[in-house]
């Protein structure tokens, strides 16, 4: 969705992506909840970005619809049955083909 890819090279989301990671520390937030440490490396919205909710600032850039998350927690997120898993994120955060 072109609106979703424009989205994110915004100065506001870079910016509000920047301030997220730092006051989480940098950490996988699901792995630190399972006392695993380990960087995360997409700043995740638990409300997904549709046509619908492209222009709400409390879906795109409030601080409570975000997550930090590694790939693997990010991939488990997005890809979560086994027939899905036809694609990944890897780790310069680009969508690849298994």
């Amino acid at each position: 969705m072109p609106s979703q890819v424009a989205f994110y090279h915004t100065a506001a989301w870079l910016k509000c992506r920047d301030a997220y990671i730092a006051s989480v520390g940098g950490l996988c937030e699901r792995c630190a909840a399972k006392g695993i440490i380990r960087t995360g490396d997409i700043v995740h919205h638990k409300e997904w970005i549709t046509e619908q909710n492209i222009n709400d600032p409390e879906v795109l850039l409030s601080f409570d619809n975000l997550e930090y998350l590694c790939i693997d927690c990010h991939n488990q997120e997005h890809y979560k049955s086994k027939s899905e898993k036809r694609y990944f994120i890897d780790s310069q955060g680009k969508v690849r083909i298994k």
